[in-house]
């Protein structure tokens, strides 16, 4: 017979196991880095300029970042990602900026979820992440995953729970308790509990600041709200504190919160969510303006898919239907609407019959909300998972150009897709952030 002891000591032996593995991937320091680009990169793949073109901006104008060469790589120069973005700022090309389109008004929210795992939420959330940020664009990573593997993989192997999204929800609830209680003319007529009257380790919480939950990442413009092993129970807890405060609207904590940033702190914020529908899946599906779905080629993932979209849908109703005055009051507008919905293939073989059939049949249930560029599964890919590191990271001079090139090809399609997807709704945001600030 076994009992928790086994489990915790099974526990012990796999955290070492990760730990020797993250100390093999990452730097000896055990910090992640991010690898330089050449120029090469920054022709093919950021700006479209032809890389004779980029030598000669370079060459006229010393104060541009010069780059830097290796001993084992001859001539060749080499930039890091804050380089690049220096260059991007200052360098015009035939009067074309190489900055990325911009709407105006806060940044564009994304949910990468769905309930069935080992379908490629974390992997699709991380090579958008990285895709976007090489194209000039700052992200923020929600990591609501206990599982953790964004967080780990963005470098993080430290982390609190009371940086993650619970730590996010227990702030709101403090919030959201002083204000209720002060809507109240007599505070001892309102039945609910202030926040001084909550537990003292959701009150502690409770006092950070906005910004204490975000952390940098090992990429200069992409920062992270993460999650740990230990965050799993915040199920628990966030059950917990709606029975001890049945007027928190709890599916709104982490849409309050990323209210408070600043408008242009970030330009996309990406969710990345566990497989489950509860209160950390709802929050992101609260809080996003466009959800994707990843879904694998096989019928259990279709089947999963359909099951995920009736779950969600069924919770998101229940709680217009039963939240709506308590959800206005708090700021929140029900029933919560996505500007797009969006069902990515993943995990997908061109050469394989029955692949190409269940994209066949996910277009025809699906219709226009199915992605047009499928996620190959490849050996990058596969690699991607096993080392921590995106396509994206993964260095060319490890392999050839051309193989390189194949590698990211299905991601640079799927990422392109998604850029124009979130482009299109972003002007939508902007447009109302515009038109809001012009009825104050």
């Amino acid at each position: 017979m076994q009992d928790h002891s086994h489990l915790l000591a099974m526990n012990a032996r796999s955290l070492a196991q990760q730990a020797a593995v993250r100390r093999a991937t990452f730097s000896p320091q055990e910090v992640k880095t991010l690898r330089p680009f050449s120029i090469w990169e920054m022709s093919q793949f950021m700006f479209d300029v032809p890389a004779d073109t980029i030598r000669k901006k370079l060459a006229d104008d010393p104060s541009l970042p010069q780059g830097t060469t290796f001993e084992d790589g001859g001539r060749q120069r080499w930039y890091s990602l804050e380089e690049i973005n220096e260059i991007r700022r200052r360098v015009r090309f035939r009067g074309k900026s190489l900055l990325p389109e911009r709407p105006g008004g806060r940044a564009i929210r994304i949910a990468v979820s769905n309930f069935k795992g080992g379908v490629g939420k974390t992997v699709v959330a991380q090579h958008f992440a990285n895709a976007a940020a090489l194209d000039g664009y700052r992200v923020l990573v929600v990591d609501f995953d206990p599982q953790a593997t964004m967080t780990h993989s963005m470098g993080l192997t430290e982390v609190r729970e009371e940086n993650t999204v619970w730590g996010i929800m227990c702030r709101d609830l403090c919030r959201e308790a002083d204000r209720i209680m002060a809507s109240y003319d007599d505070p001892e007529e309102c039945p609910y509990p202030s926040a001084d009257e909550l537990p003292r380790d959701v009150v502690a919480v409770g006092a950070h600041r906005v910004q204490d939950f975000i952390q940098p990442t090992c990429w200069p413009t992409i920062d992270i709200i993460p999650s740990c092993a230990n965050a799993a129970f915040v199920e628990f807890a966030s059950a917990q504190y709606r029975s001890l405060h049945k007027a928190w609207s709890f599916f709104g904590c982490v849409a309050r919160y990323l209210d408070e940033l600043p408008d242009d702190q970030y330009d996309m914020i990406i969710f990345d969510c566990p497989p489950a529908i509860g209160y950390q899946s709802l929050n992101a599906a609260f809080a996003a303006d466009i959800l994707y779905i990843p879904s694998g080629p096989g019928y259990w993932e279709y089947d999963s898919t359909t099951s995920f979209l009736g779950q969600l849908g069924d919770a998101m109703e229940d709680i217009s239907t039963g939240f709506a005055q308590m959800a206005e009051e708090s700021g929140l507008t029900l029933p919560k609407q996505f500007m797009d919905v969006r069902v990515l293939m993943t995990r997908f073989e061109p050469s394989n019959d029955l692949h190409v059939a269940m994209l066949g049949a996910f277009r025809n249930v699906f219709g226009a909300d199915v992605c047009a560029h499928p996620i190959e599964m490849t050996r990058a890919v596969e690699q991607s998972g096993r080392f921590q590191m995106s396509v994206y990271e993964q260095d060319y001079r490890q392999m050839t150009r051309e193989t390189w090139k194949r590698a990211r090809l299905s991601f640079d399609q799927a990422y392109s897709e998604f850029r124009d997807t979130v482009l299109a709704r972003w002007r939508e945001v902007g447009q109302g952030s515009a038109a809001r600030r012009a009825a104050q």
